[in-house]
């Protein structure tokens, strides 16, 4: 059997405010908002985004993804002259940009420190897990500007805290320290300690490939089906999980009391 196709490839050589770092040996891949201070993200950007987590997703080599940033912010939110620019049709498109890391069938980490504004904290959002550091401030500033949220974040913000809270972060534009996110149910961890991130990658890589996609597929689509319908759902990828060589990996390795080999099949 061939080798799976490389990343770099796939891609253009330059992307527009950001980079990326695949490290193929620790199974991860890091993509870093790097526009300098505040990272604001482009209209350009959010579909080279889209275009990365896409490639990242095929590549076999890739086990985990880390969205982070480079310097004190996170981001600021998005380009404001790019809304100007755009027409209504695209502008009610750009949730299926940002929310590329929830269709990654890969575990994704948003890792962010201080402004994660606007589409910054959209994108963190999308993600999931969410590793925050004490100086982090969630908002969504956009009623200040005679908007609300254009890609997801209203939306996923109420599925995660509830209508009430929702809206005092949305109808407000409530900055909401790490700490609080925390507390709320918003982020997964609030810590002090930047190597959180790397212990939470190694972590994940631990667990079995298949059953990692799985889980992130299931869940995401249970998240609005009653209760009978996500039992069903739950049921039949326990089935096919059931079949997997994983599976019989994992059961072996137990018994066996040793570390298994997981293969992704």
């Amino acid at each position: 059997m061939s080798d799976p196709p490389t990343l770099v490839p796939t891609l253009p050589g330059s992307f527009d405010g950001f980079r990326l770092e695949p490290d193929p040996e620790q199974q991860r891949a890091d993509v870093i908002l790097d526009r300098p201070p505040l990272n604001i993200v482009t209209m350009a950007e959010r579909e080279q985004l889209r275009a990365v987590f896409e490639a990242l997703d095929a590549d076999a080599r890739i086990r985990v993804v880390v969205l982070r940033a480079a310097g004190e912010h996170f981001s600021s939110g998005g380009e404001i002259s790019g809304f100007l620019d755009a027409s209504p049709e695209h502008l009610s498109r750009l949730a299926w940009n940002i929310a590329a890391p929830a269709r990654c069938r890969k575990p994704v980490i948003a890792a962010s420190r201080g402004y994660c504004f606007g589409v910054g904290f959209e994108l963190a959002l999308a993600c999931d897990f969410r590793i925050v550091s004490e100086t982090c401030l969630y908002s969504l500033p956009e009623q200040r500007l005679g908007q609300i949220p254009g890609s997801g974040g209203a939306a996923r913000l109420q599925k995660i805290v509830g209508i009430t809270r929702a809206k005092d972060i949305v109808m407000r534009s409530r900055r909401i320290p790490g700490r609080q996110a925390h507390e709320w149910g918003i982020a997964t961890e609030c810590v002090a300690d930047p190597a959180a991130t790397d212990r939470l990658v190694e972590e994940l890589r631990g667990f079995p490939p298949l059953a990692q996609r799985t889980a992130k597929k299931l869940l995401n689509d249970i998240e609005d089906a009653n209760l009978s319908l996500a039992i069903e759902l739950e049921g039949q990828a326990y089935g096919r999980l059931r079949c997997s060589d994983d599976f019989r990996e994992g059961v072996d390795a137990f018994h066996q009391k040793r570390q298994p080999k997981f293969t992704g099949r």
